[in-house]
């Protein structure tokens, strides 16, 4: 065991350094010219003036695609079929992260589908940016916000809360052609289920005799985050009022349940806290309070039926773990480009393998080639003891050195 529990060593070093922890995000780019109202959002202007402002970062210059571009391009060059991409928590404040997305093939993906789970940028040009250079390199590109996409630290924003910048979100995607709605493209339905929070989804025991961190000093969300008095993660409301966004879908879903038996659905947070490490592991043991939803997991069994089916998919980002597992009948995965110290530290290469692949239409569907990763691929084997609170061994170390 404790040889399992060191080989997981690195990628519980990620809770560490993840978006909990106190820091800055570094600023990518810093236009005062560009308007933060997407009501002046149309291509001609983003294209003649977003566009220009990368060039003038030397950021527009030619780029070699990413290994696993070429790797599919040699695979798939004749191919006739669509596939659906994954990625989540592209956090493109990060110059680095920005220069991947940058660095995708501008041929490859124009058949395909790319789902983005969340946390696309902080700062709101940082958004459209990516999604141009997104929306530049795959025919569709869908989104559902995560807890970064909605913080409201920048003074140049003139956001009153996270409800407004929110909405200049979602405009901006509208105005992008970027989807936010349920759609049956070629056969396949793709779901987006927006979602928040809350901390009773943890219901693990929790882990005491320890110096650990409260929620709002360890989380930057209860900082960076602006919500109006009656909403709030600490009880249900912020996670209902994100439940009720997907109220106004249901007769298009009920549609994609009775066209397609291919349905992929997708949000930010969590729907089982069984995709997770357990809290012993983690250096944040009250990371489960601030990651998922039950009512995400409640909306998924409608969609998906309450013993899942073989076509059966549920993609999610937020935690930067890279996941994929088989849950009563549904399959759960995330596939995070993450911050860029925390892919050096992959055993699955970081970057080279994403976007991920997770439906070919050549090759029947819902891809049976599961992704290998730290956490799923430890709880295959073991089993999950959510009320042992012994630490592991590299955790223990952590806090007994600090105390």
């Amino acid at each position: 065991m404790r040889s399992i529990w060191l080989h997981q060593k690195n990628d519980a070093l990620d809770m560490q350094n993840s978006a909990y922890m106190d820091r800055s995000v570094p600023p990518y780019i810093n236009v005062r010219s560009v308007p933060t109202c997407t009501n002046y959002i149309n291509k001609q202007f983003v294209c003649a003036q977003y566009l220009r402002k990368i060039n003038d970062l030397n950021l527009g210059r030619r780029c070699s695609i990413l290994p696993t571009a070429k790797h599919i391009i040699r695979q798939h060059k004749n191919r006739l079929g669509v596939r659906v991409y994954v990625l989540s928590d592209l956090h493109t404040d990060y110059p680095a992260n920005m220069a991947w997305v940058q660095r995708l093939s501008t041929t490859t993906y124009k058949r395909d589908i790319l789902i983005v789970a969340g946390d696309v940028a902080e700062k709101f040009e940082n958004f459209v940016l990516t999604m141009l250079f997104l929306k530049e390199r795959f025919r569709y590109v869908f989104f559902v916000p995560g807890n970064h996409d909605v913080w409201c630290r920048s003074k140049q924003e003139p956001y009153v809360d996270s409800v407004e910048k929110l909405g200049a979100l979602m405009e901006a995607c509208s105005d992008l052609e970027v989807a936010t709605e349920p759609k049956i493209i070629d056969g396949v339905g793709i779901i987006p289920l927006f979602s928040w929070y809350h901390q009773s989804f943890d219901k693990e025991q929790d882990i005491t005799g320890l110096r650990i961190p409260s929620l709002k000093m360890a989380c930057k969300d209860f900082h960076a985050c602006k919500w109006p008095s009656t909403l709030s993660s600490s009880d249900l409301s912020l996670a209902k009022y994100f439940d009720e966004m997907n109220f106004k879908n249901f007769e298009v879903i009920r549609e994609i349940q009775e066209k397609s038996c291919k349905v992929i659905t997708f949000s930010h947070f969590l729907p089982r806290s069984e995709l997770c490490p357990e809290k012993r592991m983690l250096f944040y043991p009250n990371l489960p309070k601030v990651i998922g939803s039950d009512l995400l997991e409640a909306s998924l069994r409608k969609i998906h039926g309450p013993n899942g089916n073989p076509s059966a998919c549920h993609v999610f980002g937020h935690t930067h773990f890279c996941w994929d597992s088989i849950l009563d009948g549904i399959r759960y995965i995330q596939a995070p480009l993450a911050y860029p110290r925390e892919r050096k530290r992959r055993m699955n290469g970081g970057e080279e393998w994403l976007p991920f692949c997770i439906y070919d239409s050549c090759s029947g569907g819902i891809q049976n080639e599961s992704l290998s990763c730290y956490w799923s691929d430890y709880y295959r084997i073991q089993k999950r003891e959510p009320q042992n609170t012994e630490l592991a061994p590299w955790v223990a170390k952590y806090y007994y050195r600090t105390k």
